[in-house]
Parts: structure tokens; sequence; C-alpha cells
């Protein structure tokens, strides 16, 4: 949605220096590190150990989610195919931004397009808005009802505070509801209880211009905890293909707070929020802009040992100021009501809840892009359940659940799932499952207006998906954890463009006239012989066929839908080195995206974060990303196509 202009050419930068310092420096302290192992270097405090240790593959499997069942279960139980990014992923991984820490899911397809825009989404269907993919923030929906999708440019948090990032691939509708397609994100940020006390982190270089964050946890008394935090980030450009700027600096600010309250053991109370504000800086024009405020409200309260509920209410309002494009105010309210029940002989886990959603969509004048009627006030509602029976205590379940929502633009729509676990002995899981899920319209599909030529199609449906799902995950040994998942998905009623008054050639308006399939398998590893190194790798292998209904005039086979990699590798090892230094490599492949539109070619990158704690409180650390070539593209329309730059940055934080 940002245009760019192309400018002066930008001065050209060493081409190899970055990664021949980071490699050199990374062989040298492993070379080192067999004879720098028997003689201890400064110590640090327990606790400051204790926040470097790495998790261990039993630690690993044992880390409770949420996401696939609305209520706390053990990951390698869990009968879907999902992934966790846990706080220590995030630091040692050096990411300074949201959609730089999602790279550590391998089940996720992640391009970046510019300095701001990224394109990401779950076995297929990524685009700059993939519409298929529902991402939450501490319960609250940032996915758009204006255009489907998420705003990347417009998401962050201050990742020091994030707890984990639960990533699931397949369907989710069951329980999260409409446009939980292909995927759900869900992004848990830490109870304020578990930061208290003093963060700043500071950093920049040629790429990341400047990076400034800080937080500070108080109690205010023993049950009552609050933080605030501030982060601020300028960066530089993109370039496009032929080495010009792309003039699309680009800044964001950020800031917001928490409160938890305890006043018994039962009960919980979170009041948070958060505002921004980011823009690009393009010269020569009105800069876009988007801007942004919420508050989530939560209690929390247990009722029995084996029955809890929770109530969350929130506000957002997100302005999006595109000039030359269009100019939006949408404020959205949520409801939701939980309700869990485990049965004391262990026979049924039942979870049911229902929620309420309405946004209020003030489209303003003077846009290029048009939508009729200008204000609207829409709302939807539904209901869900779900219930884990065990068919043989601790060996066989089986999960029946659905949701029922009434839809904006479609009305009624079911979404059900069956998930059948089974438990060979303590260290496999196999599972599979069968479940629908909706991608219900968006403003654009229905109210957008642009004679003679293209506009918004008042019969446009809900696009469907029937997946079908096998999955195993196994432990065979004490230090090595595999996992494999493998899927089939059925697309029904995809969106395309059909003529508007047939025979007539104008105009022309979305339909639901394409249907597909796509398959494939997602295998990760873990690997950890010793408490001082680690290895992560995953494989994805991914194919999508689209193509035209009877009666249709879209012959475009999803080009505009869909443009997505067939395989995708990621390999990284992550080392704790003497004197408090830690090194960790990220390897990353993904082949050529064949999309006539796109045709970007395949690529190879590495990056790389050097970390030294001096002491128990600060940290530094040397960030490279892209560091494989002095430029490369992710993502783009071949007319406007950007490339990202390798990238030298340094950091610093400290903790108190």
């Amino acid at each position: 949605m940002f245009k760019t202009a192309p400018a002066d050419r930008r001065r050209r930068r060493p081409a190899s220096w970055s990664l021949s310092v980071g490699l050199a420096w990374s062989l040298g302290l492993l070379a080192q590190y067999a004879a720098a192992q028997s003689q201890p270097g400064p110590q640090a405090d327990p606790q400051t150990l204790r926040s470097l240790k790495q998790l261990s593959i039993d630690e690993l499997a044992n880390l409770e989610v949420t996401s696939v069942s609305r209520r706390p279960e053990m990951l390698s139980r869990a009968a879907s195919a999902i992934q966790v990014i846990t706080q220590e992923d995030i630091r040692r991984s050096g990411a300074t931004r949201l959609p730089e820490a999602l790279r550590l899911a391998s089940n996720l397809e992640i391009d970046q397009i510019d300095s701001s825009q990224w394109s990401i989404s779950a076995r297929g269907f990524n685009s700059s808005l993939g519409n298929k993919l529902l991402v939450l923030i501490d319960g609250r929906t940032v996915y758009s009802p204006l255009f489907g999708g998420v705003f990347w440019d417009a998401q962050d948090v201050l990742l020091e505070d994030v707890d984990r990032i639960e990533v699931i691939s397949g369907p989710g509708a069951a329980l999260w509801g409409a446009n939980a397609v292909n995927g759900v994100i869900n992004i848990n940020t830490k109870n304020a209880k578990d930061t208290q006390g003093l963060f700043l982190e500071g950093g920049g270089g040629p790429e990341l211009r400047g990076l400034g964050g800080a937080r500070y946890g108080l109690a205010l008394t023993p049950n009552l905890q609050v933080r605030i935090y501030g982060k601020y980030s300028n960066r530089d450009g993109a370039v496009l293909a032929d080495g010009h700027d792309a003039a699309n600096k680009w800044q964001m600010s950020q800031g917001g707070f928490r409160v938890d309250w305890a006043p018994s053991i039962t009960n919980l109370f979170t009041l948070q929020g958060d505002a921004y504000e980011d823009r690009l800086r393009e010269r020569g024009t009105t800069p876009p802009r988007s801007a942004g405020a919420n508050v989530i409200g939560r209690w929390s309260h247990v009722i029995s040992r084996d029955a809890d509920f929770k109530v969350q209410f929130y506000f957002d309002r997100t302005h999006r100021d595109m000039p030359g494009s269009y100019d939006d105010v949408l404020d959205t309210y949520d409801v939701d009501f939980q309700h869990h029940h485990g049965s004391r002989s262990g026979r049924h886990d039942l979870v049911w809840g229902a929620t309420y959603r309405g946004f209020s969509d003030d489209f303003g004048p003077g846009s290029s892009l048009v939508l009729v009627p200008r204000r609207v006030v829409k709302q939807r509602g539904g209901a869900f359940v779900q219930d884990e029976v065990a068919l043989v205590k601790d060996r066989v379940n089986l999960t029946l659940g659905t949701k029922v929502e009434h839809a904006d633009y479609t009305g009624i729509e079911v979404q059900p799932s069956v998930r059948l676990s089974w438990l060979p002995n303590s260290s496999q899981t196999i599972w599979t499952a069968v479940s629908r899920a909706v991608r219900t319209p968006t403003r654009l599909d229905r109210d957008w207006i642009a004679p003679p030529l293209t506009g918004g199609g008042p019969n446009f449906t809900s696009e469907t998906l029937v997946a079908y799902e096998l999955g195993y995950r196994v432990q065979p040994r004490e230090h090595l954890s595999l996992s494999i998942a493998s899927y089939y998905n059925d697309y029904d009623r995809i969106r395309s463009i059909e003529l508007g008054n047939p025979p007539a050639p104008a105009p022309l308006v979305f339909g639901n006239g394409q249907q597909g399939e796509s398959y494939g398998a997602e295998l990760t590893a873990d690997y950890q012989s010793a408490s001082w190194w680690k290895v992560r790798s995953g494989y994805t292998e991914l194919r999508v066929h689209i193509r035209p209904v009877p009666g249709s005039v879209d012959r475009s086979f999803g080009q505009t839908e869909t443009a997505s990699s067939n395989r995708r590798f990621s390999f990284r090892p992550s080392f704790d080195l003497p004197r408090q230094i830690e090194v960790e490599p990220a390897l990353r492949y993904v082949s050529r995206i064949t999309n006539p539109r796109l045709l970007v070619p395949g690529y190879a990158e590495l990056d790389l974060n050097l970390s030294w704690h001096p002491g128990k409180r600060i940290t530094l650390s040397f960030i490279g990303q892209s560091l494989l070539h002095d430029r490369h593209v992710e993502y783009g329309d071949a007319s406007a196509r950007q490339a990202i730059e390798r990238s030298v940055d340094g950091k610093v934080t400290y903790r108190w």
C-alpha cells in the first residue's frame, strides 16, 4: 500500500567486510572453546546464569501451549502442527522487531518486501496482505476487516516483554473463528510481576539507523504490579533492484502499559494498552502514516482445580493515511467469554464460550480508492465449544469442536473440527485432524467501487477450506526431537475477477470463481548433545494448484491470490561459550517464487548474532542480517520490486 519513487543512487557499502569479521570471530571463538572450557572466566550470579540457559529438549517438549485447545496442554501432546518461540529464542536471535522474531518458526512463510512491509503466511497464499492467517496479540486480533490480512508495519511489541509466541500452521477456526484458515499466530506478553525493574536498550548501524527502548516495572502492593514501556526505531529504506534508493526510510514509535492485580489466588485482573505511530519518510511527498491505540481488560477466575473462566474486552483504533490512495479510521470493540471445565475422572475436558465483535469504519473522502458506503458499522457474534474425550486414558484422545458465527456479510458460518491423537508411549504422539474454516469477505471484497473497470462484488461470499492433517512427534533419544506434519487442503470459492454485467467486458467485479488444493509437509528437528550448544532446523515442502470453476472468466490460475515458494529450509545452531559469550548463526534457503507476476529467484542467506555479557546487567550484541549478499529480493511485483540490503548493527541492553 506504500508508494515508492526512485531517487539518487545511494552510497555503495563494502561487499564482504561484515561477513568476514562476523564469521572470523565466530570460528575463532569456537576453535578456542575446548581449551577455554577448563579455565573459568568471570562468573555471573546464578540469576544471570539461569537467564542464559537454553531450554533442553525435555523442557521444550514439556512447554505448555494454549492456542490449540484454549487451555494449557503440553506441547509434545498437542494434536496440531504447532511451534513455540520462547523469550530465550528471541533474545538469542538478535531480532529487533516482531517479523524478525517470527522467522524463528519454520512453519511460516516470511518474506521482507521493503523497509517496513512483510509478506507472512502459512501453507501458501502468501502476499503483502495474506488473508488466511489470524494473528492475535494478548488476545486482541490484528486481522484487518478492511483489506484482510495484517498490516505488519503497524504491529510490534517490546520484544523483551514477550513470554512466548505460539504458531499454528493449519486451521484454528473451530476455536478462533473466521479467517484462521491456514494458521494462527498467538503472541503472549509477560505478566507485569515478571517484568519488574528497569530495562534499557539502544543500538544502530548503517541500516538500523536508531533503536531505543525502555521499560520500568514496579510493585505498588504485593498483589499489584505495573509496567510501562516505550520504544523507537528508525530504519534506512530498501533499494530498488538496480541499486537506486527506494526513498522509503521508516520510523516507528510505540509505548504502553500493563497492570496485573491478583487480589486472591483465584482471581487475576489485567488492564493493558498500547499506542503507536509509524511513517515513511519519503522525499518530496506527504509521507504515508499510520497510528493507533488499544486497551484490553481481562478477568481470569479459577473456580476449582478443574474449572476456570475468563472474560476479556478490548477496544482498538487504527488510522491509516496513505496520501493519494486512502485515509481510513477503524474502531474495533470485542468481548470474549471462555469457560473451561475438566471432569474429575479425566474422561472429558470441555472448553466453551461466546464472542462478540463490532467495528466502525470511516473511509475518508478524496481517496483514489473508493468504498461505498463510506461509513459502515458492522457486527458479528458467535459461540464455540470443544470437548476432548479420553477414549483410552493417557493414550487415545478424541477432540470434537466447532465455532458457529454470524458474519457481517454472509450470515451463519459453521467451522467444525475433529482431532484424534494416539500416544503409543511417553515419547511419541501421532495425530490426525479434519477441519473446516472460512475466510469471510472484507470491505474491499464487497464495497470497493472503481468504475468502469473493477469493483467489489455484491455477491462475494466466504472462501472455504476443508483441511486433512496427519502428524507425528517423537523424541527417539534424550537429546533429539523430531516432528513432521503433512496436510492436504481443499479450497473452494476462492476470490476471482469476473464480469459484472456479462457479456459486457466491463465492469469487472470480485467473485468466487476459483477452486484448488494445496499439499505439503513440515519437518522440524531439535538436537542438543551438550548443555552449551543446540541445533534447530526446519524444512517445508509446499504445492498449490488453483483453477477456475466452470463458468468463470478468470484465467489467472491464482496468480493474484498466492505467490509462495515450493520449499524452505532453515538451520540455526546456538552456542554458549566461555566468558558469557553467545553465538547464534541462522542459515535459511528459500526456493524461487514461480508466480509469473513476481518471478522472484531463490536465495540463501545468513544471519548472525554475537552477544557478550560482561556483567550480570549488560549485554553487547553484534547483529548481522543477510550477510551473504550486498542485496537480494525476497518478494514484490516485478514492476516495483525492492531489494533487502546486508545489515550490520550493534545493540546494547541493560537490565536492573
